[in-house]
């Protein structure tokens, strides 16, 4: 059936008998519900609308606020105030602090246009210390002793496109915006919804935040009234302090249709976890179709655990269905129905939001009004009837808001896969760009609470990046509130350690960590801390005080435990280490490993050239030596080895010694050096992670000649250093053919390969080793090096073929090193000599696999694609289907495909490396639970 306006919506079904009820629970008790049915509610609202009516100031589009803390209060007051022909403003929640508090007010005051306030009596307190806004008690309105508003006097004639409800923003970019939503909007967005997922009968919605949240409003309360079922409205603190009440009610009530973020299904898998199996309750939980989860990232593993335990009780495996919506859109517009089967498949950290409903469309731009095609990371901007059509009062902000076309930016980016399916990867506005890469405040905070750091309260900490006075570039701060004393100083710098590390895996970036009283950090209804609040109260500096405690402690600590050079040598290798990698003082000692730091390949190669200028050298200082002897003690005795004797050549490098679990391999690529995976290997903490370097880079050693003697020297090496198995491999580009060769021979000797990956590489390469001479070798490793476009090196590989007599070693060189980027080429302190080198080497490796033939098998396989090499393929999907399938040829179980970010270079790169290895972790733990680490394998270079 469909509706004129709202005030049709609820005299329609008040005049069904059985329609349904509002049940609402008074803060504190679960046991004894206020019930109204939609008639009781009707007559009450008419009686309040007849109260309102009788005052001049209640005059028809008068702006009124509800500033209610109880549920029923304001679902009354609201049709209450529509009845009369006002126009309803819901509340939000007043800051603690005065200060904020009172501009927030004067600030509404001028918005609204000098708004009636309606609200309770215990809360006149709350508008003390202003004159902006003049609140009435309610309580001195008789509306007991009241007679009804007569029908006739109803306001009835409110248009489609007349504003119904204004419904304020959180203020988390600064002053709240009032967004207009129209009648017919909300109409058009309750029908979606309703669309979404088929509810059974006697079922009711539950709704456990405040209504001035939209998702209340108008997912719980007008939808539920729309489909004439019982809505039950609980308060919030009744379940965030006890999760297991939120099934409670799910199976008392019949609930088919609630919601939770993230953090709360969160919370009541910890729950679960910790009263083991002590929870037991005979829930029937077969009602239950929809649990909205928005509002925040959705984690795959947290959401999915869940889906299992609710799945225990009868609900379906589809329950948690992960959505995007917004205040301008009536709250959830974009759903994914197919949670977590979708996503565990795509092996995805954080979920889809999925697919439009009804009454909306979608796009992904590139910010210029010009749409971007599936699989392209761009703006995300919605159209439709349930979208917005203007801010209140606010005419600039509405101009700013949508795109000459009139499509509504919603200021987060995201993706639309091929099937479709939105995925988000971070709010436009907060976005962090740090040292000219973006990070995303929600992916840091994911990784803190998963990392179960002791001393940090989980979901209470806050990630955002600010601009330092005198400073180049953004840092990162995380606030977060400790669960350790103030004075327990080892906590506090353990936490601190901790903290530090995952972010600095997350990122290669040091942060500035803040410890808080819980008094600073306060949360929403929805248990979301205000990020770009805490950011602005940070900048003003009402944290100093809390910052410069801090800092002060762990320095104290640091310089009562650090370990102090033991000679000169190590003294000035200390200083070489801090100043090239712009450490804190005192916080980097001689045996802190430099992996540790989150060093990047960049700053790694910029340490080495440090290290050979200050020291004056007689040789150069082989990359394998800092790698392998990674702290400043360590490096110090392999320097004075280094003059003693020349290195024996050893392909392992270990880029990180952490972790009790069975170790990664990662292979080389086709220009045999592994500072590709030093961004990788910053998030794996598990386990060990060794690299395998090619023979040929140091001085007196000479390149490998066949690819039997390559497997068996690595085969060897890890051998000497894993004497037993499982064992995990894995390999970039060319090393992924390695890593099978090796993989085949350690099963050969009974060994379990518990994994092995292929990044992108098929398995018959002959033909494309055979393309690759000299000059294409040298062609990609400057592509590959990011000294010359991937575009150039194509251009250029086609002007040394058409060239009249050939082009020579020598004139190819001439030509890539004029046309290098010198910037790169100084930031890797690479000479045209080194280049030659490193050329001539990849050559070699190629040179091996001009004759080969994949054959036997192994046991498994996982292959990651990204977009390929344009020479070998037109798009990932002919990549996949025509070449990288092929592995089922030369596997004893089928492989399992991950769609990965990026491009076949830069897949590795800080913009797309954690995306990456969460694809990674995801199917190393389907493999088995003791990896983390799957093998990367990659296309052919």
């Amino acid at each position: 059936m469909s509706f004129r306006n709202l005030q049709h919506l609820l005299e329609t079904v008040a005049a069904r008998e059985g329609s349904g009820n509002v049940i609402s629970y008074p803060l504190g008790s679960l046991h004894e519900p206020r019930v109204l049915s939609y008639n009781q509610l009707f007559m009450l609202a008419l009686k309040a609308s007849q109260v309102l009516r009788s005052r001049e100031d209640f005059q028809r589009g008068r702006v009124v606020l509800l500033h209610f803390n109880a549920h029923l209060d304001i679902i009354i007051w609201f049709w209450a105030v529509l009845f009369v022909g006002c126009l309803p403003a819901l509340s939000i929640p007043f800051s603690n602090h005065p200060s904020h508090r009172t501009a927030h007010l004067e600030h509404l005051s001028k918005m609204l246009s000098s708004p009636i306030c309606l609200t309770r009596a215990s809360l006149l307190p709350e508008f003390g210390g202003q004159e902006a806004i003049d609140p009435i008690a309610v309580e001195s309105f008789d509306v007991e002793n009241a007679s009804p508003m007569e029908s006739s006097d109803i306001c009835r004639d409110s248009s489609s496109d007349d504003n119904a409800i204004l419904m304020l923003t959180s203020g988390s970019t600064g002053y709240s915006k009032a967004v207009c939503l129209s009648h017919g909007q909300i109409l058009a967005a309750i029908t979606g919804k309703y669309w979404v997922i088929e509810l059974p009968e006697m079922t009711s919605f539950m709704n456990w935040v405040g209504l001035d949240h939209v998702a209340a409003m108008i997912e719980i309360h007008l939808q539920a009234m729309y489909g004439c079922k019982d809505q039950i409205h609980v308060q919030a603190p009744d379940v965030l302090s006890n999760p297991m009440a939120f099934i409670d009610l799910i199976h008392k009530h019949r609930v088919s249709r609630t919601f939770a973020p993230n953090f709360f299904l969160g919370k009541i898998r910890a729950t679960v976890k910790s009263q083991g199996e002590f929870v037991q309750r005979e829930w029937d939980l077969s009602c239950l179709r929809y649990i909205a989860s928005g509002g925040e990232a959705v984690v795959t593993r947290t959401c999915e655990e869940v889906s299992k335990l609710l799945e225990q009780y009868g609900a379906p495996p589809n329950a948690i269905v992960p959505g995007f919506g917004m205040t301008e859109t009536c709250a959830g517009a974009i759903f994914n129905t197919n949670f977590p089967c979708y996503d565990v498949r795509r092996s995805a950290e954080f979920a889809s939001v999925g697919s439009c409903m009804p009454g909306i469309s979608m796009r992904i731009s590139d910010g210029e009004n010009k749409p971007l095609p599936a699989g392209e990371i761009g703006s995300l901007e919605v159209s439709g009837p349930v979208v917005f059509q203007e801010y209140f009062n606010n005419p600039s902000a509405t101009a700013e808001a949508f795109t000459p076309d009139n499509w509504f930016r919603t200021g987060d980016r995201g993706v639309i896969d091929e099937a479709g399916n939105l995925t988000l990867v971070g709010r436009a506005k907060e976005t962090m760009i740090v040292n000219g890469v973006n990070y995303y405040p929600h992916a840091i905070e994911s990784a803190l609470d998963e990392a179960n750091i002791p001393g940090l309260t989980r979901s209470f900490n806050c990630c955002f990046s600010s601009f330092p006075p005198g400073g180049d570039t953004e840092e990162i701060v995380v606030v977060y509130l400790p669960d350790y004393a103030p004075e327990d100083m080892i906590a506090r710098v353990q936490t601190t350690d901790a903290m530090s590390k995952v972010v600095m895996m997350s990122t290669g970036c040091r942060p500035k960590l803040l410890p808080l009283d819980r008094s600073m950090l306060q949360k929403s209804a929805i248990g979301k801390l205000s990020r770009a609040k805490i950011k602005t109260a940070y900048e003003k500096g009402d944290y100093q005080n809390y910052l410069e405690i801090n800092e002060e402690m762990v320095k104290l600590y640091r310089r009562v435990t650090r370990k102090d050079p033991k000679d000169a040598l190590e003294q000035q290798l200390l200083s070489i280490f801090t100043n090239s990698l712009d450490l804190p003082a005192g916080e980097f000692d001689v045996q802190t490993p430099i992996f540790d730091m989150g060093i990047t390949s960049i700053e790694l190669i910029k340490l080495k050239k440090n290290i050979e200028e200050h020291l004056d050298l007689t040789q150069e200082l082989p990359m394998i030596t800092l790698m392998t002897n990674s702290t400043v003690r360590d490096l110090a005795s392999a320097l004075h080895d280094l003059q003693q004797k020349q290195q024996e050549y050893n392909p392992v490098v270990k880029l990180q010694g952490q972790g009790s679990k069975k170790p990664l391999w990662l292979v080389h690529p086709g220009v045999g050096e592994v500072l590709v995976f030093l961004n990788l290997a910053k998030f794996l903490v598990d386990r060990p992670v060794y690299a395998l370097r090619a023979r040929g880079f140091n001085d007196g050693e000479t390149p490998f000649e066949t690819i039997e003697e390559v497997v068996a020297t690595y085969h060897a090496a890890i051998k000497r250093e894993q004497p037993e198995g499982p064992y995990a491999l894995a390999g970039y580009s060319y090393g992924s053919m390695l890593a099978f060769e090796v993989g085949k021979v350690l099963e050969s000797h009974g060994d379990d390969v518990r994994f092995l990956g292929s990044f992108n590489l098929p398995p018959h390469i002959k033909a494309r080793m055979r393309q690759l001479d000299w000059k294409e070798c040298l062609l990609h490793l400057s592509y590959f090096l990011d000294l010359i476009t991937e575009a150039r090196s194509r251009e250029l590989s086609q002007e040394f073929l058409m060239a009249e007599g050939g082009t020579t070693r020598e004139e190819a060189l001439a030509r890539v090193m004029a046309e290098a980027d010198q910037a790169r080429l100084n930031e890797l302190a690479l000479s045209e000599a080194a280049l030659v080198k490193w050329a001539s080497l990849a050559f070699s490796l190629q040179s091996m696999a001009v004759d080969y033939d994949p054959s036997g098998s192994i046991a498994g396989m996982d292959v990651f694609y990204c977009i390929p090499l344009a020479v070998v393929a037109s798009s990932k999907k002919q990549w996949r289907e025509e070449q990288l399938s092929k592995w089922e040829d030369f596997t004893r179980s089928a492989p399992r495909f991950h769609d990965v970010g990026g491009a076949h270079y830069t897949m590795l790169s800080p913009e797309h490396v954690f995306g990456f290895q969460k694809t990674l972790r995801a199917a190393l733990d389907a493999r088995d639970t003791w990896i983390i680490f799957p093998v990367i394998l990659a296309q052919t270079k």
